[in-house]
């Protein structure tokens, strides 16, 4: 997967959902996919100091949705 270089939290989010898997993606792709969101989103953190908080989130609600996966405890990768 490869996100363009962002600088805000903004051009995260829309380059993070052009990169999203299917619907119908197996549960490792989405696996992937929260776990490099979970960085893109902690490295804004430190670069749009305006929303640190706010990216800080998203970094750790990624990781709690790849863990959910990786656990079995997820349901649906999207839910």
């Amino acid at each position: 997967m490869s996100v363009p270089q962002v600088r805000t939290l903004m051009q995260a989010h829309n380059a993070l959902v052009a990169e999203r898997p299917g619907l119908q993606a197996p549960a490792a792709a989405w696996r992937a996919y929260y776990l490099r969101s979970a960085r893109v989103y902690a490295e804004v953190a430190e670069i749009d100091r305006g929303h640190h908080h706010e990216a800080l989130y998203w970094a750790d609600r990624e990781r709690r949705k790849a863990e959910e996966l990786r656990s079995g405890r997820g349901g649906t990768p999207v839910s």
